[in-house]
């Protein structure tokens, strides 16, 4: 049932409609980033081309040998034509003569090799710049979208974006463009020599390559819908082994590890299957065209044996260099299919990265922003109705005034609008209408960055990133002190459990904080919002994940940290709640209550029930 269910999957990945981005529009923009690095990159195409010249000067040169070997076997043969119309000396012997020719090859190979060193540097020079470039490009763009965005993207394909699809989208530039140039350059100076020696023979040998040209086209569009399915199951398969590193302790405590084993593996065989058709078509492609030059070489050998025999043709400086030079322009000819399948992989490639870079940031500083060095913390929502991309609103006609300094408790069922709520203040989200003002301005007009120094946030699952205590605790500012950081800990109950850390502050705390509880994750997060000083604080259920000892223990500890603030505090614990001066009830995103904790006791209604429900558990 999983392997049906498995290929259901890829088949409907495969009548996935056409790319969002047509195909001329991102080939213009491929474009336009080699135009971006048109001067290294003609610096590549020019190291290249000399490299072709050198290696067919060097050529030319043996044929001449080959020539002068001839000429003096049989006198009746055509003699060596000599470049640029030289003549050797007449009292040279022939040895002199050959070794003046291989001296002139061994230079010429030197300079071959010291060319070709350079021409390498340039390449991988040119292909870092511009990998770098679009890693960063991409990083920062990431960094600047809306919550919107990443509510609707999956983590394994961001990341598989930002390193396998920015690597094939730098590929156009140093593998297609480059290449191309230098495959056109290098088919111009092979014809130019080849019909300096014999035109008619020379356009005899390439008749058949407009066919080749042909079949690459009809390769090329056939191919792309491939590469594409190639990047949606890579996601797909990035995505499961991300899941299980992640709940690798769920996946262990159901015993599930065969079910997973056997489900990434289809993944991969998914992606194997499928390189596979790419595969089997570039192998029937590549023989199928490697026919052709085979024909022309008959072609060459047929004819131009025939005009050697007649005295019409050099041996060496004609035949053999011709027979050469065909076997290279082949070769180049046959990159046709090289560049063509770059293409392809840089096409899809880049319209997933290009979606990125071409995301609206919905979230940003209006163009003439209101700056805020300090807010007092007086908080406004007037009408505000708010939902989700897609989905029902969540919060309705929401109207409420919190005053500088006063600390608000927000309660209500899963679902309310709490979170969504306090997402509003620092601009994660716009509301759908209605107006979320801070000290009478309105959130839109204040600068961005601004505003969001304003806020202190503690979410819901502390996120710590894989660095020490202190730079954790002073992620949101760098700049602190020692006393600082150490005061932000203590005030968060946090200075107790990181003095008992191998190496206190500077403990490097693992991937997620793994090495850590959820309490101690807690106490640093809500010790490293509690570090800016922020005359608004929000706790987004902040004490949820840790005991009720623990958590009389942060609540004391914070109590005077919230002296002065703003603070909103969501919470389903009425022990939390009760420090509140006010309680706002959310139910199906509406305030349905509001008072002080006291007051809302003695009225029927969500908050005493809570209280109830709450009280009979502890007695029991």
């Amino acid at each position: 049932m999983k392997s049906n269910a498995s290929n259901q999957t890829v088949n409907r990945e495969r009548e996935s409609p056409t790319p969002a981005i047509p195909l001329r529009t991102l080939v213009g923009r491929l474009l336009g980033l080699a135009w971006r690095y048109r001067v290294p990159s003609l610096l590549v195409t020019c190291w290249h081309t000399l490299l072709v010249a050198l290696s067919v000067t060097g050529l030319g040169l043996s044929g001449l040998g080959i020539d002068v070997v001839r000429f003096h076997l049989d006198p009746q043969t055509l003699p060596p034509r000599w470049p640029l119309g030289w003549q050797p000396p007449a009292g040279w012997s022939p040895l002199q003569t050959l070794a003046l020719i291989a001296g002139g090859m061994v230079v010429l190979a030197l300079l071959h090799a010291g060319l070709k060193y350079w021409a390498a540097v340039a390449t991988a020079d040119l292909a870092q710049r511009i990998l770098i470039r679009l890693r960063t490009d991409v990083y920062d763009k990431l960094q600047r979208l809306s919550f919107h965005f990443f509510d609707g993207a999956e983590n394994s394909s961001l990341i598989n974006r930002a390193a396998g699809d920015v690597q094939a989208v730098r590929t156009f530039v140093d593998g297609v463009i480059v290449k191309f140039l230098t495959v056109i350059l290098s088919v111009v100076v092979y014809l130019a020599y080849m019909v300096s020696v014999d035109a008619w023979l020379t356009l005899a040998c390439v008749a058949t390559f407009p066919v080749l040209a042909w079949a690459s086209v009809l390769f090329s569009r056939h191919v792309q819908p491939e590469y594409r399915l190639n990047s949606q199951l890579v996601d797909r398969l990035i995505l499961k082994l991300s899941e299980n590193v992640q709940g690798v302790h769920v996946v262990k405590g159901f015993a599930r590890e065969g079910e997973e084993i056997r489900e990434f593996r289809q993944r991969n065989q998914a992606v194997r299957d499928q390189k596979w058709r790419i595969f089997r078509w570039i192998s029937l492609y590549q023989p199928a065209s490697g026919l052709l030059p085979h024909l022309n070489m008959a072609v060459l050998l047929s004819l131009g044996g025939y005009l050697v025999i007649q005295g019409r043709l050099p041996l060496g400086t004609g035949l053999f260099v011709m027979a050469t030079l065909l076997n290279e322009f082949t070769n180049q000819i046959s990159q046709i299919t090289s560049i063509a399948n770059t293409v392809q992989s840089s096409i899809g490639g880049a319209e997933r990265v290009f979606e990125i870079l071409d995301t609206p940031i919905e979230i940003q500083s209006p163009p003439r922003p209101v700056r805020l060095q300090r807010a007092r913390g007086r908080i406004q929502l007037e009408h505000v109705s708010f939902g989700y991309p897609g989905g029902p609103p969540v919060l309705h006609d929401l109207c409420l005034t919190i005053e500088p300094g006063e600390c608000v408790g927000i309660v209500g069922d899963m679902g309310a609008g709490k979170s969504s709520l306090l997402s509003l203040l620092p601009r994660f989200y716009d509301p759908r209408s209605g107006w979320v003002r801070v000290d009478g301005h309105c959130v839109t007009d204040l600068h961005l960055d601004d505003l969001r120094r304003q806020v202190g946030i503690v979410f819901q699952e502390s996120f710590l990133f894989s660095n020490t205590v202190e730079a954790n605790i002073a992620f949101g500012n760098p700049q602190a002190t020692t006393e600082q950081i150490e005061r932000a800990a203590r005030a968060a109950a946090a200075d107790c459990f990181i003095a008992q850390l191998p190496d206190q502050y500077q403990t490097v705390i693992g991937e997620y904080g793994a090495n850590l509880s959820g309490g101690q994750r807690q106490r640093l997060a809500i010790a490293r919002a509690l570090l800016l000083d922020p005359p608004i604080l929000l706790l987004d259920d902040a004490t949820a994940a840790v005991d009720a000892h623990t958590e009389h223990e942060i609540q004391e500890a914070i109590q005077d940290a919230m002296q002065g603030r703003t603070t909103l505090m969501v919470s389903h614990r009425v022990s939390t709640l009760c420090r509140a001066d006010r309680i706002f009830v959310l139910q199906h995103g509406r305030l349905i209550q509001s008072g002080s904790h006291q007051q809302l006791v003695r009225r029927p209604g969500y908050y005493r029930q809570l209280v109830e429900m709450q009280f009979a558990d502890a007695v029991a």
